[in-house]
Protein backbone atom coordinates (compact mmCIF):
# COMPACT_ATOMS: atom_id res chain seq x y z
CA UNK A 1 0.00 0.00 0.00
CA UNK A 2 1.45 3.36 -1.04
CA UNK A 3 2.22 5.91 1.69
CA UNK A 4 0.93 9.44 1.49
CA UNK A 5 3.51 12.31 1.28
CA UNK A 6 2.65 13.28 4.90
CA UNK A 7 3.24 9.70 6.13
CA UNK A 8 6.55 9.54 4.28
CA UNK A 9 7.73 12.76 5.99
CA UNK A 10 6.72 11.42 9.40
CA UNK A 11 8.57 8.12 8.82
CA UNK A 12 11.67 9.94 7.58
CA UNK A 13 11.63 12.15 10.68
CA UNK A 14 11.45 9.08 12.93
CA UNK A 15 14.36 7.42 11.12
CA UNK A 16 16.44 10.59 11.49
CA UNK A 17 15.73 10.72 15.22
CA UNK A 18 16.85 7.12 15.63
CA UNK A 19 20.10 7.67 13.76
CA UNK A 20 20.80 10.84 15.78
CA UNK A 21 20.55 8.84 19.02
CA UNK A 22 17.98 11.09 20.70
CA UNK A 23 16.22 8.06 22.13
CA UNK A 24 12.75 9.48 21.53
CA UNK A 25 11.62 6.10 20.23
CA UNK A 26 13.10 4.23 23.22
CA UNK A 27 11.28 3.43 26.43
CA UNK A 28 11.80 6.05 29.16
CA UNK A 29 13.94 3.69 31.20
CA UNK A 30 16.38 3.39 28.27
CA UNK A 31 16.19 6.90 26.87
CA UNK A 32 19.30 9.13 27.00
CA UNK A 33 19.90 12.77 26.47
CA UNK A 34 21.83 13.97 23.40
CA UNK A 35 25.58 14.02 23.98
CA UNK A 36 25.45 11.69 27.00
CA UNK A 37 26.03 7.98 27.49
CA UNK A 38 24.42 5.52 29.82
CA UNK A 39 26.38 4.37 32.86
CA UNK A 40 27.84 0.93 32.64
CA UNK A 41 26.94 -1.53 35.31
CA UNK A 42 29.38 -3.87 37.01
CA UNK A 43 32.68 -3.29 38.89
CA UNK A 44 34.36 0.11 38.90
CA UNK A 45 37.25 0.55 36.50
CA UNK A 46 40.77 1.55 37.56
CA UNK A 47 43.42 -0.02 39.82
CA UNK A 48 42.18 -1.67 42.99
CA UNK A 49 44.47 -2.23 45.99
CA UNK A 50 43.82 -5.86 46.72
CA UNK A 51 43.28 -6.84 50.32
CA UNK A 52 45.51 -9.84 49.80
CA UNK A 53 48.43 -7.52 48.94
CA UNK A 54 47.85 -5.44 52.09
CA UNK A 55 47.82 -8.63 54.19
CA UNK A 56 51.05 -9.80 52.54
CA UNK A 57 52.79 -6.50 53.40
CA UNK A 58 51.51 -6.63 56.98
CA UNK A 59 52.74 -10.21 57.34
CA UNK A 60 56.18 -9.25 56.02
CA UNK A 61 56.44 -6.25 58.35
CA UNK A 62 55.58 -8.49 61.30
CA UNK A 63 58.60 -10.69 60.51
CA UNK A 64 61.10 -7.81 60.22
CA UNK A 65 64.10 -7.58 62.51
CA UNK A 66 63.26 -4.03 63.61
CA UNK A 67 59.81 -2.83 64.61
CA UNK A 68 57.94 0.45 64.53
CA UNK A 69 58.95 2.87 67.34
CA UNK A 70 62.10 0.84 68.08
CA UNK A 71 65.30 2.76 68.88
CA UNK A 72 68.24 1.84 66.64
CA UNK A 73 71.79 3.03 65.94
CA UNK A 74 72.77 4.33 62.51
CA UNK A 75 76.59 4.40 61.99
CA UNK A 76 78.06 7.93 61.95
CA UNK A 77 74.55 9.33 62.61
CA UNK A 78 73.69 8.17 66.11
CA UNK A 79 70.55 6.89 67.76
CA UNK A 80 67.32 7.06 65.78
CA UNK A 81 63.76 5.87 66.08
CA UNK A 82 61.81 3.94 63.45
CA UNK A 83 58.68 6.06 63.16
CA UNK A 84 57.07 3.90 60.47
CA UNK A 85 57.64 1.07 58.00
CA UNK A 86 56.24 1.83 54.55
CA UNK A 87 56.14 0.50 51.03
CA UNK A 88 57.44 2.94 48.42
CA UNK A 89 57.99 2.62 44.69
CA UNK A 90 61.59 2.77 43.46
CA UNK A 91 62.40 2.24 39.79
CA UNK A 92 59.08 0.51 39.12
CA UNK A 93 59.60 -1.82 42.09
CA UNK A 94 57.73 -1.70 45.40
CA UNK A 95 60.18 -1.77 48.31
CA UNK A 96 59.75 -1.70 52.08
CA UNK A 97 61.52 1.13 53.91
CA UNK A 98 62.31 1.97 57.52
CA UNK A 99 61.43 5.63 58.07
CA UNK A 100 63.91 6.73 60.74
CA UNK A 101 64.02 9.97 62.71
CA UNK A 102 67.49 11.00 63.91
CA UNK A 103 67.21 13.31 66.91
CA UNK A 104 70.86 14.45 66.91
CA UNK A 105 70.69 15.90 63.39
CA UNK A 106 66.91 16.45 63.37
CA UNK A 107 66.61 14.51 60.11
CA UNK A 108 64.23 11.85 58.82
CA UNK A 109 65.76 9.26 56.50
CA UNK A 110 64.50 6.29 54.50
CA UNK A 111 66.44 3.03 54.66
CA UNK A 112 65.52 0.02 52.49
CA UNK A 113 64.62 -2.86 54.80
CA UNK A 114 66.71 -5.29 52.77
CA UNK A 115 69.83 -3.10 53.15
CA UNK A 116 69.57 -2.30 56.87
CA UNK A 117 72.24 -4.80 57.95
CA UNK A 118 74.50 -3.87 55.06
CA UNK A 119 74.34 -0.20 56.12
CA UNK A 120 75.28 -1.14 59.67
CA UNK A 121 71.98 -0.43 61.39
CA UNK A 122 71.82 -2.20 64.74
CA UNK A 123 69.85 -2.13 67.99
CA UNK A 124 71.03 -0.10 70.97
CA UNK A 125 73.43 -2.14 73.07
CA UNK A 126 72.37 -3.78 76.31
CA UNK A 127 73.54 -2.35 79.65
CA UNK A 128 76.28 -4.98 79.89
CA UNK A 129 77.83 -3.84 76.60
CA UNK A 130 77.46 -0.14 77.53
CA UNK A 131 79.32 -0.75 80.81
CA UNK A 132 82.00 -2.64 78.88
CA UNK A 133 82.52 0.44 76.71
CA UNK A 134 82.82 2.61 79.83
CA UNK A 135 85.34 0.21 81.33
CA UNK A 136 87.41 0.45 78.15
CA UNK A 137 87.84 4.18 78.90
CA UNK A 138 89.75 3.35 82.07
CA UNK A 139 92.15 0.87 80.47
CA UNK A 140 95.63 1.74 79.32
CA UNK A 141 96.16 2.03 75.61
CA UNK A 142 99.07 1.88 73.24
CA UNK A 143 100.41 5.20 71.91
CA UNK A 144 99.40 5.85 68.30
CA UNK A 145 101.18 7.47 65.40
CA UNK A 146 102.06 11.15 65.58
CA UNK A 147 101.05 11.56 61.92
CA UNK A 148 97.59 13.09 62.33
CA UNK A 149 96.49 12.21 58.77
CA UNK A 150 97.22 8.53 59.32
CA UNK A 151 95.68 8.74 62.79
CA UNK A 152 92.59 10.42 61.36
CA UNK A 153 92.05 7.65 58.79
CA UNK A 154 92.53 4.91 61.39
CA UNK A 155 89.96 6.45 63.71
CA UNK A 156 87.53 7.19 60.88
CA UNK A 157 87.65 3.51 59.85
CA UNK A 158 86.93 2.54 63.46
CA UNK A 159 84.00 4.92 63.62
CA UNK A 160 82.54 3.50 60.42
CA UNK A 161 82.40 0.05 62.01
CA UNK A 162 79.66 1.45 64.20
CA UNK A 163 80.09 -0.77 67.28
CA UNK A 164 79.93 0.94 70.66
CA UNK A 165 83.41 -0.40 71.51
CA UNK A 166 84.86 1.06 68.31
CA UNK A 167 83.29 4.42 69.08
CA UNK A 168 84.61 4.29 72.66
CA UNK A 169 88.11 3.50 71.35
CA UNK A 170 88.08 6.58 69.11
CA UNK A 171 86.89 8.79 71.97
CA UNK A 172 89.56 7.46 74.34
CA UNK A 173 92.38 7.77 71.78
CA UNK A 174 91.59 11.31 70.67
CA UNK A 175 90.78 12.54 74.17
CA UNK A 176 94.19 11.49 75.48
CA UNK A 177 95.87 12.83 72.34
CA UNK A 178 94.21 16.21 72.91
CA UNK A 179 95.72 16.29 76.41
CA UNK A 180 99.17 16.07 74.83
CA UNK A 181 98.65 18.38 71.87
CA UNK A 182 95.77 20.32 70.37
CA UNK A 183 93.98 18.32 67.69
CA UNK A 184 93.88 19.53 64.07
CA UNK A 185 90.46 20.83 62.97
CA UNK A 186 89.39 17.67 61.07
CA UNK A 187 90.48 15.41 63.90
CA UNK A 188 88.72 17.61 66.44
CA UNK A 189 85.50 17.29 64.45
CA UNK A 190 85.96 13.53 64.37
CA UNK A 191 86.41 13.46 68.13
CA UNK A 192 83.35 15.65 68.74
CA UNK A 193 81.25 13.40 66.50
CA UNK A 194 82.49 10.21 68.20
CA UNK A 195 81.81 11.68 71.65
CA UNK A 196 78.30 12.68 70.62
CA UNK A 197 77.58 9.18 69.29
CA UNK A 198 78.89 7.57 72.47
CA UNK A 199 76.97 9.89 74.80
CA UNK A 200 73.80 9.29 72.79
CA UNK A 201 73.97 5.51 72.98
CA UNK A 202 75.18 5.29 76.59
CA UNK A 203 72.34 7.56 77.71
CA UNK A 204 69.71 5.40 75.99
CA UNK A 205 71.27 2.11 77.09
CA UNK A 206 71.71 3.08 80.75
CA UNK A 207 68.57 5.22 80.76
CA UNK A 208 70.42 8.33 81.88
CA UNK A 209 70.13 11.97 80.90
CA UNK A 210 72.68 12.95 78.24
CA UNK A 211 74.47 15.33 80.60
CA UNK A 212 74.81 12.55 83.17
CA UNK A 213 76.07 10.11 80.52
CA UNK A 214 78.67 12.61 79.29
CA UNK A 215 79.87 13.29 82.84
CA UNK A 216 80.21 9.55 83.43
CA UNK A 217 82.30 9.14 80.26
CA UNK A 218 84.72 11.93 81.24
CA UNK A 219 85.02 10.52 84.75
CA UNK A 220 86.15 7.24 83.24
CA UNK A 221 88.54 8.99 80.82
CA UNK A 222 90.16 11.05 83.56
CA UNK A 223 90.70 8.03 85.78
CA UNK A 224 93.87 7.32 83.76
CA UNK A 225 95.52 10.54 84.89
Amino acid sequence: MAMSPTAKKTQAKRNAEKSAGTGKNLPKSMAKKPGTSRKKTGKKSGPVHKKSNVKAIAARIKKLKYKKLQQIVYPLQGVGQIISIEEREFRDTDLLYYIIYLEVSDMTIMVPVDRADELGIRPIVEKKEANKALKLMTEEYEPITADWKMRYQMNLDLLKKGSVLSIATVVRTLYHRSRVKELPILERKLYDNALKLLVDEISFSLQKEKDAAEELIFTKLDSNF
